[in-house]
């Protein structure tokens, strides 16, 4: 029961599953697996659930920007909006380690994996059969609670996952079903007209091509030109234009209008070296935007100012939480990545326990590289996608652990599949 209840709190936090279908909305899914969730975690504090075992680096960082952004609350710009933003974070962190805490072992850590994945597929078929491009609509808009830049980050995110299930020895149903799912996530990928989405999908491409170890090659290379075609298949020329300002950024208006991400980025930064310590407040920049920016004089003029956001995680959270915020939040991310990296490594001859749980950790580090590098682009520095993955790395390294797997490589760990402690 614990596990279904994980299973139906991603597929609403990330799949956002509840929004596609409006007659779940009255259920409150979201909320109530979480309050099962935690309580099914609490009353079960044996084995590998107990919450001791989740102590690690990444568990350290993520309190500690728990913390911080509390304290950032009574010197917001806006109180209320800062304080809103921390509940809403504080549930996310909490759900985190409740994720981590809740899996017992590498088929737990699969099957969350595989919710993460199908939940992804399905929101991308739902968008892609609900709105529809034409002649003066060449992209996707704004979605169900994400936009197009936020999906495209997600899909970059996902799709190292759905190549884990392709490559596993599994059965063959379900490589089927991964390989459609990609399939359909290139083609959400390309509608999404997201260059930010482009160049995350890049990066995991090269990720994959370059420390993908676990697997050969040649089918690394085979697998990335199938989605690499079907993507390329289905763009447009109005998409690879608009590819081609990436290499011309004077031809964007992201470098040339005091709109554009350059110049947003650049007043972020003047706002952290304004306000280092706690920053602005949770969900505060846009109001800085329009409060403490060197364009706000022009409201008195009767010009009208952009409230806008970031458009970059790092700038964001060093805005908002200053910049012992937003050492905390680089914290989060590389020591998961790091201790996912310490379990991927193997030397050659190991067994093929040890090379499955390399992939399946090689897995997640590509998915924390397609999101990072997306949301050097965006604002998401306190998504729900992120959380879920860093769980997923915490709980990783938790079984890994406990098995003496990262001290031993050759240590014969449970991670064969479908054995369950």
């Amino acid at each position: 029961m614990l596990l279904v209840s994980l299973a139906v709190y991603v597929a609403t936090a990330v799949g956002r599953v509840h929004q596609l279908f409006p007659v779940l909305l009255p259920l409150k899914p979201a909320l109530l697996s979480a309050l099962l969730a935690i309580g099914l975690l609490l009353l079960q504090q044996s084995g590998q659930r107990r919450l001791g075992l989740l102590r690690s680096p990444t568990t350290t960082c993520l309190l500690g920007l728990l913390l911080w952004s509390a304290l950032s609350v009574p010197v917001a710009l806006n109180q209320g909006l800062a304080f809103q933003a921390w509940t809403d974070f504080a549930r996310t962190v909490v759900m985190c380690l409740v994720l981590a805490g809740g899996l017992r072992d590498e088929r737990d850590v699969e099957r969350v994996m595989l919710v993460y994945f199908g939940a992804t597929v399905v929101y991308t078929a739902v968008v892609l059969s609900r709105f529809q491009l034409g002649a003066d609509s060449w992209r996707l808009g704004r979605l169900y609670n994400y936009d197009a830049n936020d999906m495209a980050t997600l899909i970059a995110s996902t799709m190292p996952i759905g190549l884990y299930f392709v490559l596993t020895r599994r059965h063959l149903v379900l490589r089927v079903f991964a390989g459609v799912g990609l399939a359909l996530l290139a083609v959400g990928q390309i509608r999404s007209g997201s260059r930010g989405g482009f160049i995350a999908l890049l990066a995991v491409v090269a990720f994959v091509l370059l420390s993908f170890t676990t697997v050969p090659v040649r089918a690394r290379v085979a697998g990335l030109v199938v989605i690499l075609a079907v993507a390329g298949t289905t763009a447009s020329d109005r998409y690879w234009t608009q590819m081609q300002t990436i290499v011309h950024p004077d031809q964007d208006y992201n470098s040339t209008s005091e709109a554009g991400r350059l110049q947003i980025w650049k007043r972020g930064l003047g706002y952290m070296a304004e306000r280092p310590v706690f920053g602005v407040g949770m969900h505060n920049f846009a109001v800085a935007e329009g409060t403490i920016s060197p364009l706000s004089r022009l409201q008195e003029r009767g010009v009208g100012v952009l409230w806008g956001a970031a458009h970059n995680s790092f700038i964001q959270v060093g805005t908002e939480l200053g910049v012992p915020g937003l050492l905390l939040f680089l914290g989060v991310i590389a020591s998961a990545f790091r201790s996912l990296r310490r379990v991927a490594r193997h030397p050659p001859g190991v067994s093929a326990a040890a090379r499955d749980r390399a992939r399946l950790a090689q897995s997640l580090m590509a998915a924390l590289v397609g999101f990072v590098v997306g949301a050097f682009f965006l604002s998401l520095a306190f998504a729900d996608m992120l959380y879920t993955l860093a769980a997923l790395g915490i709980a990783v390294g938790k079984i890994t652990r406990s098995r003496g797997a990262i001290a031993s490589p050759m240590a014969a760990g449970g991670w064969a599949l479908g054995r369950t402690p």
